[in-house]
């Protein structure tokens, strides 16, 4: 079994700077993996009461990716950058939305939010979110507590998806 980066002895003791990214990393590669191995139709089941899917959840955390990471930082428009107006409609999926597709834009979200900070230290402040000016170690606090969540949920939903045997006949 291999160690977590999160638990390996070096982080410890290192940089709340590198113990953020860690964590962060940790928690978005949770989330990406808890479609691998699933067929479309399961990524795609819905078995809540609300448009959350384990594919939902995967696309609602590149919406989150682009909100804290794009807009927070450029001060761009959600229009702009091209997602949603809501984190409800983040949700909704396209027929063209395919594990492939949604983890690729994952990966791609992530990557470009690991660029849009790494000339930034934690105390700086962001001014393009809704709440006003916010320091950057506030929003990987508010974007880790947020994937820490989704990852929670994915896990429900997986088990449930996992756990159904196909119907017989």
């Amino acid at each position: 079994m291999t160690i977590p980066p999160t638990l390996e002895p070096a982080l410890f003791h290192a940089a709340f700077r590198d113990q953020f990214e860690a964590f962060l990393d940790e928690h978005r590669s949770a989330l990406h993996d808890t479609l691998n191995g699933l067929t479309e139709e399961q990524a795609r089941r819905s078995l809540v009461a609300s448009k959350t899917t384990l594919l939902g959840l995967l696309k609602h955390a590149a919406f989150v990716e682009k909100v804290w990471f794009d807009e927070a930082i450029t001060c761009r428009s959600r229009a702009d950058i091209g997602i949603p107006a809501t984190p409800d409609e983040s949700f909704d999926l396209d027929d063209a939305d395919t594990i492939a597709s949604v983890q690729h834009a994952y990966r791609q979200a992530c990557r470009a939010s690991r660029e849009a900070t790494a000339q930034l230290a934690l105390d700086d402040v962001v001014r393009g979110n809704r709440r006003g000016p916010l320091p950057l170690r506030w929003v990987y606090l508010h974007v880790l507590r947020e994937l820490a969540q989704h990852c929670g949920h994915a896990d429900i939903l997986r088990e449930q998806v996992l756990g159904t045997t196909p119907p017989r006949g």
